[in-house]
């Protein structure tokens, strides 16, 4: 129970990746505010989840990339802390469009885009750090495709913008020990790659991972936990590749 008596907020925290997350670091101790955009039953069930298991959680509704999405969060935070502050941050809450190749891609669904995977955890961390107390813990999520080509550019640049966040970040923050890591998925099964649930493609995926196997939401959640563990304390700017040794070279020798 490393984080016994802290709080944590975890941005798109009722699905995939950041339910792990919220799940974790409820199981480690800290009270959870679970983040949904509309999907308010899912994050209800996460927060049932979480009590079940004998932790502490409680669900903040905000749509990210809508007039007033900010104010509606920290309103929301505030009343589900009850006078605490918040200790950690965990920015995951993210959108893909599978349309937007070089050929496809439009300024309404790039918009989106950066509202959602840049804008929000933007101003979302600056509306929460007076919350924050030095020490505090802020963990981005990215991902892979800011290192390997893929078709969707638009996502890609997002996630780029958000590695470059990290490290200014950590820079600002570190007079006030708050430390700020991302955390960098490669294939992991989510609601956002359905497509591996094809025996066929999690196979292909397999076939380009040291350890043999696609990526579970656990197993990020995981590396977002030593984050905000008391053992991070001396890590701070710096983005893990967390993917089991994606493309580290052929597995057949």
């Amino acid at each position: 129970m490393s984080l016994q008596g802290k709080t944590a907020l975890v941005t798109g925290g009722s699905r995939g990746i950041g339910r792990a997350a919220a799940e974790r670091l409820a199981a480690d101790g800290a009270r959870v505010g679970v983040h949904y955009a509309t999907n308010e039953a899912a994050a209800k069930d996460t927060v049932e989840a979480i009590a079940a298991a004998g932790g502490e959680a409680f669900a903040v509704g905000a749509e990210f990339g809508t007039e007033g999405d900010v104010d509606a969060l920290y309103d929301g935070l505030v009343a589900g802390l009850n006078g605490a502050g918040l200790d950690i941050l965990v920015n995951n809450a993210a959108v893909i469009d599978y349309a937007d190749s070089i050929d496809g891609i439009t300024p309404e669904a790039f918009d989106r885009l950066i509202a959602v995977n840049v804008k929000a955890p933007l101003f979302v961390t600056q509306r929460v750090l007076p919350l924050m107390p030095d020490g505090g813990r802020i963990v981005n999520v990215s991902s892979g495709v800011t290192w390997f080509a893929q078709p969707e550019i638009g996502y890609g640049m997002t996630k780029g913008a958000l590695n470059v966040f990290t490290r200014s970040l950590a820079r600002t923050l570190g007079p006030r020990q708050i430390t700020v890591n991302t955390v960098s998925p490669g294939i992991t099964e989510t609601d956002m790659n359905g497509w591996l649930q094809d025996p066929n493609s999690a196979a292909l995926v397999a076939g380009m991972v040291a350890l043999g196997r696609h990526g579970q939401s656990a197993d990020l959640a995981d590396v977002i936990a030593f984050f905000a563990s008391p053992d991070a304390r001396w890590v701070t700017g710096q983005v893990l590749e967390a993917n089991g040794g994606l493309w580290l070279g052929p597995n057949e020798r």
